[in-house]
């Protein structure tokens, strides 16, 4: 009886998920991480890409490795050796159904899973020709249009000579303009060539000849036997933890805590719109049976604050006191910015690994044509300073029964500082899991493209201990929750002293059926930060702020194609300076999506009143594929949108068209500077056309 109530179970939840449409089906997942990000502007493009890919073409599980199945960011550590170990002791699978019995598996599971993957006969992998890769790949095309409709300061009519002079015009329209061109063939080969005009930025102009401000293309490959990968072009490279290379989204702390620990990737093709965290030139992946080198190097040019010295050593006649990853090339001065300093980065990783275990060992070079010394501050006391920094690094993970045990050393030669991170995860049954990590990254360690887990942004000045768990209360009722403790030894951006403080989160969700979800979050953060107020000297006192945020969420299919999604969120803030604050916002999202219709609908109308900016909200919106919208809302006022998404010439093509805008009470002018807004609105528009042949 148990059994046919199981086999039922499964066929409910895969008709279910079958009767979403692609967009819909990845969208739920972008939006599970994008809901924990508290910032307005994030690429998350990459992580679209590899769901896009697997839905279009199904991951065989019985051919995938382990790399296959973390790269899906669907399945735990656990689950993936389950899979891999029934796998080796059984043989093949004959349908997705017996998932159902593998240790720590569940519905939840499949339900995640099921649209990415499928089990068929593993067939013997042939060179490719010409013809093949031809006949079996993909070409997709992306067209995009954006403009925030009101007039913004930085667009007045003024002369050349005033824009020369000032850096408070901008040299181009307000326009954004993106268009991408990319073959793929399965999971096995992509080309594919990125363009991009952010607002404010020329096209075809004086200050900008070549036409669009960034460009970026690749070609990539991923073999299975001694050439495994191999990348010309635009690239990213992920190794261990992130604690001395890690470029692309790297999680940090979310609702999840089996996040926490880090699943590299090794080499993957670069495609994304973010200017600046990318490798430009060539990488390759060898192995023979567990064994694998990595190798890599890169040349491009980054936007630094560079100046000449006075000085007579040729050597250090240009100095860099900063590197903006903003990638705006609006006014006079981020113009000449532009790819001022010229960074080469080269590497490698030796690794081996077998199911249940993985070591690596890292080296990475990088080289500035200039001197590289921060501003004279005190909070710069401990930062890099010279042209060449090596970091070394070693990474293990090792699974042990239901235990997972994983960390990372690494060092930078410049210091040698040293930075650790060891976390371990035992799970439970399919009941609980619970996570520890300890991270220990010293305030004079060295890195440029790090993501090791953390309070910060930046992989130093920073140590903490970090508990979490997971745990199923009942089939429709499950609990997330995390503690993290951290320090800082030294100064860091508004923080003029040694800091500490600890986050709490507990998220508590009741899902009966796939048609129905609620969930309670709670999250309170208790850290140190300057004090308001005018004060005199370079160092402010340090006050201590208690911030919680509470969030209610429902998601309902209403039936037909449509989908009611309500949301609440209360945020309160105390600190001495500015006394007891507190914000509120409700929104409400309104989605149609029917297999059987060639439109999707998704509408938004939101009302949110925050005492400051302190005590704003984050709300994830739906926006043109590839392009994530997290806008805060703070002060008085409401926020609403509309996107229609039309699916025609046999689902070959798909076009995008958005509207939307925030509208303030009590504002006579919004933002400032070159952004400033005469009014008390301000509102985009964004068109997107999707060929597909």
């Amino acid at each position: 009886m148990m059994k046919r109530l199981l086999f039922i179970s499964f066929l409910f939840v895969g008709a279910f998920v079958f009767g979403q449409t692609k967009n819909e089906i990845i969208q739920q997942r972008i939006e599970f991480i994008a809901q924990d990000l508290d910032a307005e502007e994030v690429s998350l493009e990459d992580i679209f890409d590899v769901l896009n890919t697997y839905y279009d073409n199904p991951l065989n599980l019985n051919a995938a490795n382990k790399e296959d199945l973390q790269e899906l960011l669907l399945l735990n550590d656990f689950q993936i050796n389950s899979l891999l170990a029934t796998r080796e002791e059984k043989g093949p699978f004959k349908t997705l159904f017996e998932l159902k019995d593998l240790e720590y598996w569940d519905l939840l599971t499949l339900d995640n899973i099921i649209p990415f993957v499928r089990v068929s006969k593993v067939e013997e992998k042939k060179e490719g020709n010409f013809k093949k890769y031809l006949k079996e790949g993909k070409v997709e095309a992306y067209f995009r249009y954006q403009r925030n409709i009101e007039d913004r300061a930085g667009y007045a009519d003024v002369t050349d000579e005033e824009k020369e002079e000032s850096n408070k015009y901008y040299w181009g329209d307000p326009n954004k303009l993106y268009s991408r061109i990319r073959y793929t063939h399965k999971n096995d080969l992509s080309v594919g060539v990125t363009m991009e005009k952010d607002p404010g930025e020329q096209l075809f102009g004086d200050k900008s000849p070549n036409g669009f401000d960034f460009y970026s293309a690749h070609a990539y490959y991923s073999g299975n036997k001694f050439l495994r990968k191999a990348a010309i072009g635009d690239y990213q490279i992920q190794i261990g933890q992130g604690l001395a290379m890690w470029t692309g989204y790297g999680f940090s702390k979310t609702a999840d805590a089996s996040s926490a620990k880090k699943n590299a990737r090794g080499i993957k093709p670069f495609s994304s719109t973010d200017e600046t965290r990318f490798m430009r030139g060539a990488a390759v992946e060898i192995g023979i049976k567990n064994f694998s080198l990595t190798t890599w190097g890169s040349y491009k040019g980054v936007d630094g604050s560079v100046e000449m010295l006075d000085t007579l050593d040729s050597e250090e006649a240009r100095m860099a006191s900063s590197i903006n990853m903003s990638g705006y090339h609006r006014t006079t001065s981020e113009i000449e910015r532009k790819n001022s300093l010229m960074e080469m980065i080269y590497g490698a990783n030796v690794k081996y690994e077998s199911r249940n275990f993985q070591i690596g060992i890292s080296a990475i070079q990088h080289v500035y044509d200039a001197y590289y010394e921060r501003a004279d501050r005190l909070m710069n006391k401990y930062q890099f300073k010279g042209k060449e920094l090596l970091n070394l690094s070693a990474d293990y993970s090792y699974i042990v029964r239901n235990l997972s045990l994983y960390g990372e050393v690494a060092q930078s030669r410049s210091s040698n500082a040293i930075a650790v991170l060891q976390g371990a995860t035992i799970a439970l049954g399919r009941k609980a899991s619970l996570t520890a990590l300890y991270r220990n990254y010293p305030k004079d360690y060295h890195t440029f493209y790090a993501q090791g887990f953390g309070d910060g942004s930046n992989t130093n000045n920073e140590s903490g201990l970090y508990f979490g768990g997971f745990f199923k209360l009942s089939k429709s009722w499950s609990l997330n929750s995390y503690v993290d403790f951290f320090k800082s030894p030294w100064l860091k951006f508004r923080v003029d002293s040694p800091s500490e403080g600890h986050e709490v989160l507990g998220q508590l969700k009741y899902r009966p059926n796939p048609r129905f979800e609620t969930y309670l979050r709670v999250r309170e953060k208790d850290k140190m930060i300057n004090a308001s107020g005018e004060y005199e000297g370079n160092i402010r006192p340090i006050e201590r702020y208690k911030q919680r945020k509470y969030q209610l969420g429902l998601t309902a299919d209403l039936g037909s194609g449509w989908k009611w999604r309500s949301r609440i969120d209360y945020v309160t803030d105390q600190r001495p300076s500015s006394g007891s604050q507190d914000g509120f916002a409700l929104t409400q999202d309104l989605l149609y999506r029917n297999k059987n219709f060639p439109v999707e609908i998704s509408m938004r109308y939101a009302i949110f009143n925050t005492d400051s900016y302190e005590t704003r909200v984050y709300a994830y919106e739906y926006n043109l594929q590839n392009v994530f919208s997290i806008p805060a809302y703070f002060n008085k006022g409401s926020r609403a949108y509309v996107m229609l998404r039309y699916t025609f010439f046999n689902e070959r093509c798909d076009l995008w068209v958005r509207y939307a805008a925030f509208v303030y009470n009590q504002e006579e002018t919004l933002s400032s500077g070159t952004e400033e807004i005469q009014g008390n609105v301000k509102s985009e528009v964004g068109v997107q056309l999707r060929v597909r042949l």
